[in-house]
């Protein structure tokens, strides 16, 4: 069974992305996070969408390549041009090893099951190089309940669940933990952060990381 499919509906969401959306904004730990960095360094947003990260950061003097698996999203990047695009699956690189000072994926790599989300977090430290810094975020599992409340749903596997909710990418896996289990999951890292934040919605919890390849 296929499980990293949310990119079907985000695929849709920024082919009729507006003016003024809030994906068009980038978040403030990214520029907390992009402040730590070495100028000039060479930076991957996997799960780019339609770039809202990327093109700050380039803009800010960074080498950055925008990767995604849904084509419309890049297609907005590249109507501003100056930036390197590459659809890709985030659980299959097309990079050489250490290609990347640091890595950004924000809200992407839990929507997967466990399989699909290892072979990422494998990825993106195959990537990276040594002492290189990732940013990212993963859904706690304090939001599920608030989740399960709204909608039907079912695990599929191990912390990875499906709901039945029309018109929202909660209809593809998401996967959902405990610090305890990301912690495990990133095995090659070291944890410099690590907050569970709830987001605009009531419930909305997420895992807020940086964690140092090893």
């Amino acid at each position: 069974m296929k499980t990293d499919t949310a990119d079907q509906h985000w695929n849709d969401q920024w082919a009729g992305i507006e003016a003024g959306s809030k994906w068009l904004s980038p978040e403030e730990d990214v520029k907390r996070w992009a402040s730590t960095l070495a100028p000039g360094a060479r930076v991957l947003d996997l799960g780019a969408g339609v770039g809202r990260h990327a093109l700050w950061l380039a803009a800010q003097g960074f080498d950055v390549v925008a990767l995604d698996a849904a084509p419309e999203g890049l297609a907005e990047i590249d109507k501003a041009g100056g930036m390197t695009t590459v659809e890709a699956r985030m659980h299959a690189l097309p990079f050489e090893d250490h290609d990347f000072d640091n890595v950004l994926s924000w809200n992407v790599i839990y929507h997967s099951d466990e399989d699909i989300l290892l072979r990422t977090i494998e990825e993106i430290r195959r990537v990276l190089k040594p002492d290189g810094s990732f940013l990212g975020t993963m859904l706690s599992k304090r939001r599920l309940p608030f989740e399960q409340a709204k909608y039907p749903g079912r695990e599929i596997s191990r912390n990875a669940w499906v709901f039945d909710a029309p018109g929202t990418d909660k209809i593809h896996p998401h996967y959902f933990c405990t610090a305890a289990e990301l912690l495990a999951l990133f095995s090659g890292f070291e944890c410099r952060w690590l907050e569970d934040r709830e987001h605009e919605n009531p419930g909305s919890w997420h895992w807020h990381l940086v964690m140092e390849r090893l």
